[in-house]
């Protein structure tokens, strides 16, 4: 099977359950695992990804208001690989090449198209409904079935260590805000509240399965979280990092509860948050973590600066 690969996510599961030698392809965010970097890439950007939040929603919209993808695709290139699966996504179209976009221009295809498998999981339960797809259309069941035992039989090693699933009905749990996008605000949905609450989180402003949406700093205060965490799509820590200065000017940021008690994180969106792929098992941790300091050290998870820093750590 010749496999093409232009949703990230879809590219570490395909790796994940062992099939990385039947990639011929890959979109230009397929950068995980590492051993994909060198496959023909076939997908390029109409946005120029390291300028700063506002800058990049900027550019979003003035490409839509042009009626055009945010992403030109290497069509032939994309024959020329003569693929028998294409994996893609109907979930957001600032993210990834759309299902829509390659089935129109596979209805030109000459003789019989390669299949098309599409990702679309709203919630972490169907992020694994859908993996375990992905693992039979590749031929890989049982590699798949496998890989998320093993990865359930850790998430409940880190619960039963940190007490969760003994938790008596009644106990506060630490509030919890994501922060998807800085500006505009945008509060992560989708999967997301599923990640807090296996962290040991109660999501505030969003709940499973719901998308993102845009909030006002209005409704962040009015919420006022215990814990703040900054995850923008896309972004780095590195990247999020270099934005922090724009937030800690505004008054409304200064007032929040989580920044006041230094309990505000930045982590790495663009790995392990905004992806429907494997390393949300990692999120539930890298969330735990935040939320949990005094009980997960960093050595005790092994966490590295460049998944996670504490806010002082990240403005440093």
């Amino acid at each position: 099977m010749r496999i093409i690969s232009l949703l990230p996510a879809a590219t570490e599961w395909v790796c994940a359950f062992g099939g990385r030698e039947a990639l011929v392809g890959r979109s230009h965010v397929c950068d995980y695992p590492p051993e994909v970097v060198d496959l023909p890439v076939l997908t390029r950007p109409r946005v120029d990804a390291q300028g700063t939040s506002a800058e990049i929603d900027r550019q979003v919209r003035a490409v839509w208001e042009e009626g055009k993808s945010l992403y030109e695709i290497d069509w032939a290139q994309l024959h020329a690989l003569q693929p028998d699966l294409i994996l893609t996504q109907a979930q957001c179209p600032v993210c990834a090449v759309s299902a829509s976009e390659l089935e129109a221009g596979l209805a030109d295809w000459p003789g019989s198209p390669p299949r098309l498998f599409t990702m679309a999981p709203q919630t972490l339960k169907q992020v694994l409904d859908s993996a375990l797809a992905l693992g039979r259309a590749i031929g890989r069941t049982q590699e798949a079935m496998s890989y998320l035992a093993r990865a359930e039989k850790r998430l409940r090693q880190l619960r039963d260590f940190l007490g969760l699933r003994r938790r008596m009905e009644g106990v506060p749990l630490p509030r919890v805000v994501c922060i998807e996008w800085l500006d505009p605000l945008i509060v992560a949905g989708h999967w997301m509240p599923d990640v807090v609450e296996l962290a040991g989180g109660q999501p505030v402003l969003t709940e499973s399965g719901h998308p993102s949406r845009t909030i006002s700093w209005a409704e962040l205060q009015e919420v006022d979280p215990d814990v703040l965490l900054l995850m923008p799509c896309g972004f780095s820590v590195a990247q999020t990092a270099r934005e922090l200065a724009i937030l800690s000017q505004r008054p409304e940021w200064q007032a929040l509860r989580a920044v006041q008690e230094g309990r505000v994180f930045v982590l790495d969106g663009h790995a392990y948050f905004n992806r429907p792929g494997p390393r949300l098992y990692r999120s539930i941790e890298l969330v735990a973590r935040c939320l949990y300091p005094e009980r997960l050290s960093d050595a005790l998870l092994e966490i590295q600066s460049w998944e996670l820093q504490p806010l002082e750590a990240a403005q440093a």
